[in-house]
């Protein structure tokens, strides 16, 4: 009789363990952040983890370190861990593609948040419109100076959709107001990077009247190389809206900075990740508002 109530208590403590395993399966979700090293995608992440206890799922977030490499190794890792779906902020458009068909292989529905992935199945793209964005920025150099002003573009990461995006909408009123396109040269959405550039930029265009980093991470570091050199009457415009551009933007050192927000991409990615679970349709591309900010 012993023998037998033992044997009970351990098959119900097995399939306790069963059901704990399988709700814990079934109730994960993944964050692949393209890197944690800026704190764009740290909001974007704090955002997805806000709404993921709100939800009731466990978030595993995982850093690719702005390394394709490592980002596909993550999204291998995550295939056999069970996890329902993945959230995805790609380090690189184009070799993201590689990790997405890898997920779609494992039947793993993915969503991709501010970058867009150029190949393999996406099931939603959250993000906010970045030719819209860039457009904003070239708009409000030119309303502030006019036309024939002579500009240096800092642009992202080369093969990221944002960087292209933003660079395409900036074009737009650059063509508009006959923008002098000194320069245009990438600092890998990367404050030293944006520093080190524009100190460089800066000797060989002392005459520069306007700067748009395409996010304010390079904003910040190009207006750090203004200062060492004394050039306080040059304009400059950053992208993203994160708290240290705005804290620039209030205290009159940048100008202005077209602000996403990242906690809401983060939010509104777990938000459709519960639909997509759930068997809800979902839209295939998300928009979230932008807004530029000024003193």
């Amino acid at each position: 009789m012993k023998m037998k109530k033992l044997a009970v208590l351990m098959s119900a403590v097995a399939l306790s363990a069963t059901l704990s395993a399988n709700a814990l399966a079934k109730d994960s979700i993944a964050l692949v952040v393209s890197t944690l090293n800026n704190p764009f995608f740290v909001s974007m992440k704090d955002g997805a983890q806000q709404e993921a206890d709100k939800l009731g799922y466990q978030l595993v977030v995982l850093d690719s370190q702005n390394n394709p490499a490592k980002e596909l190794a993550n999204v291998q890792d995550l295939t056999v861990r069970g996890v329902k779906l993945l959230l995805i902020n790609p380090s690189d458009s184009d070799a993201v593609g590689n990790a997405v068909i890898i997920a779609n292989q494992a039947k793993i529905p993915v969503i991709t948040l501010d970058r867009k992935a150029s190949r393999g199945t996406v099931v939603s793209h959250i993000a906010s419109d970045n030719r819209v964005g860039g457009k904003m920025a070239g708009d409000f150099i030119g309303e502030k100076l006019g036309q024939n002003t002579r500009v240096i573009q800092l642009e992202g990461i080369a093969g990221t959709s944002v960087a292209r995006e933003r660079g395409e909408g900036f074009k737009q009123s650059a063509d508009r107001y006959k923008f002098n396109m000194l320069a245009s040269q990438p600092a890998d959405f990367d404050r030293t990077k944006g520093l080190n550039v524009m100190q460089n930029l800066l000797t060989a265009h002392p005459t520069v009247q306007a700067v748009f980093a395409q996010n304010d991470e390079m904003a910040l570091g190009a207006m750090r190389a203004l200062q060492t050199v004394n050039k306080t009457d040059v304009l400059v415009v950053g992208f993203d809206g994160t708290a240290d551009g705005i804290k620039a933007v209030q205290s009159g050192k940048l100008a202005a900075t077209v602000a996403q927000q990242p906690d809401q991409i983060g939010i509104i990615g777990v938000e459709t990740a519960d639909k997509v679970l759930k068997g809800e349709k979902v839209d295939a591309v998300i928009p979230v508002a932008l807004k530029l900010v000024t003193k």
